[in-house]
């Protein structure tokens, strides 16, 4: 049987399981909007029982207690009901975005192990895809509709089950890839929980608030902070399969949200499609998932009337590790305090944190390990449970962090550090492009180039050579010598992941490709660029 479905913790303690979550507001609020989709409305008393019902689908097909449980999806209610199902039956799920390749879903196919999979076919061509060539077979899905289910797995293995929710692996998450081979991330019940009930908290969410579900809950950023920590407040989820950005404005305009959290890329977007200023309900705004732009801050800021808040997290921390607080708006892109129960130390080259230095996290949303990786987890995770983030960070006066760039991303040239962010936001700041990206590559005498990126605005009057020309002469007046772009490469959209982020493997890749750096700035042509998804 299921793990019974109540979360067996005291009032205002997090319960040991994802359910738990669900259960307490089915209880108090059963006729209360959860979901919408396409229209519809589902209730919390009409989502628990959608998801008990999965879970005995699940023990039906045979999913034991430590089996994973593999759901290639785009965003929907089916999805949503299995992540907690998935849970009631004391499984793992592995959730996979359905845009990937081919190749990437078999490699996490076989490295799960999973016991068996489910694809939304009915949201998501691509998903259907996927199941068809996994020769999975239709099959009703929670709440009507249907979704493919492939064939068991009997060489599949179950892992050990805890009934301590911190030590017990609810979702198996594996990272986007873009540095090198995915690895997955193995997070605890209790690390979704604790960074859901944090981020609810921070939002200020209540019941009335209306939040939008375009980011994938394939991965952690939409997962955890936006459909957990919006169910957590007992608020309501409009999911979305894919952002758009006229209909997300028609949704801030016409259906009430309250809430909008986004990558930059998406608030790009909407600012192309939105009149300024925007009359609407919405109340936060958020950004997350990769850096912010100045510029792009104060752009949303003027054509909505509100503080665009800003944070930072990494799949290893289920993700969230420091925000911008509701009563504490920022006028920097500061991604804020270290949330509340978390511990962060910058160990720099003098231990002064106010210098750059490697970002290392401690506390109850930190991973488990990465699955079948041992010695890959030791690399980052220290016995004392402190997690090197591998991202380089300082801290303001007040404590605030401000993200400076990747160490794996880290640009040696002319024996100086060049951190491609500082060189992103010089770029990012001139008013005809939409967003940039910067790459090292091998140079001469064991130099490295720096190979900057971007993407024109929307209606912008320079374009190619001529933008290449004009971001030269800009970054020349505003960066010291060795920290100007060798060459600069102008592309009609840069390569993106589902979530927004920009694809900095394809784009070294291009970039070790180009020829050798030469005066001046340089574009090419859109055929020989990288396909955006």
């Amino acid at each position: 049987m299921p793990v019974p479905y109540t979360s067996r913790a005291e009032s205002g303690a997090l319960p040991e399981r994802l359910a738990g979550l669900l259960a307490r507001r089915a209880d108090d609020a059963p006729h209360a909007p959860a979901l919408r989709e396409a229209g519809r409305t589902v209730t919390y008393g009409q989502l628990r029982d959608a998801v008990q019902s999965t879970a005995e689908t699940l023990l039906a097909l045979g999913v034991r207690p430590g089996d994973r449980v593999l759901l290639v999806a785009e965003n929907c209610v089916a999805q949503v009901c299995l992540l907690f199902a998935a849970g009631l039956c004391d499984a793992w799920l592995v959730n996979v975005n359905a845009r990937l390749t081919a190749r990437e879903v078999d490699e996490i196919r076989a490295h799960s192990g999973a016991r068996v999979a489910f694809y939304t076919s009915d949201v998501s061509p691509d998903a259907a895809a996927h199941g068809h060539r996994h020769g999975a077979t239709a099959a009703p899905a929670p709440g009507g509709g249907s979704w493919l289910v492939g064939p068991i797995n009997d060489a599949a293995v179950p892992e050990p089950v805890h009934a301590d929710g911190a030590r017990q692996c609810a979702a198996l998450l594996y990272t986007s890839g873009t540095t090198g081979r995915p690895k997955g991330v193995m997070l605890s019940h209790r690390s979704l929980l604790y960074v859901a009930a944090v981020s609810s908290a921070l939002r200020g969410l209540v019941p009335r608030d209306r939040a939008y579900g375009a980011l994938p809950i394939s991965h952690v950023y939409g997962m955890t902070s936006v459909l957990l920590g919006t169910l957590y407040a007992g608020a309501c989820l409009h999911l979305v399969p894919r952002f758009a950005a006229a209909e997300l404005l028609r949704a801030v305009v016409e259906d009430g949200l309250t809430i909008v959290q986004g990558v930059p890329a998406m608030y790009t977007r909407l600012l192309e499609v939105a009149p300024a200023p925007v009359a609407a309900r919405l109340r936060f705004l958020y950004a997350g998932g990769s850096p912010l732009s100045p510029v792009l801050k104060a752009a949303v800021e003027a054509r909505f009337g509100l503080p665009l808040h800003n944070g930072y997290g990494l799949t290893e921390c289920a993700p969230t590790v420091s925000q911008s607080r509701l009563d504490a708006p920022r006028d920097d892109t500061s991604v804020g305090p270290p949330i509340p129960g978390v511990e962060v130390r910058i160990a720099g080259p003098d231990g002064d944190p106010a210098r750059p230095g490697e970002l290392w996290v401690r506390g109850p949303n930190v991973m488990l390990g990465y699955y079948r990786a041992p010695a890959e987890t030791a690399a980052v995770l220290d016995a004392d449970g402190w997690l090197n983030t591998g991202d380089v960070a300082r801290a303001g006066p007040d404590g605030a962090l401000f993200i400076v760039g990747r160490t794996k991303e880290l640009i040696v040239r002319s024996g100086f550090n060049v951190y491609p962010l500082e060189v992103e936001t010089v770029l990012n700041a001139h008013p005809d492009v939409a967003q940039s990206a910067v790459v090292g590559r091998p140079g001469a005498a064991g130099e490295e180039d720096v190979i900057a990126f971007a993407e024109p605005r929307a209606g912008s009057s320079l374009t190619g050579e001529a933008l290449a020309a004009a971001l030269a002469v800009h970054a020349a007046a505003q960066l010291a010598p060795y920290k100007r772009p060798a060459r600069i490469v102008v592309l009609p959209a840069l390569p993106a992941g589902p979530t927004g982020k920009v694809l900095k493997a394809a784009l070294r890749e291009l970039a070790c490709g180009l020829s050798a750096p030469g005066v001046g700035s340089s574009s090419i042509p859109a055929a020989s660029a990288p396909p955006a998804p």
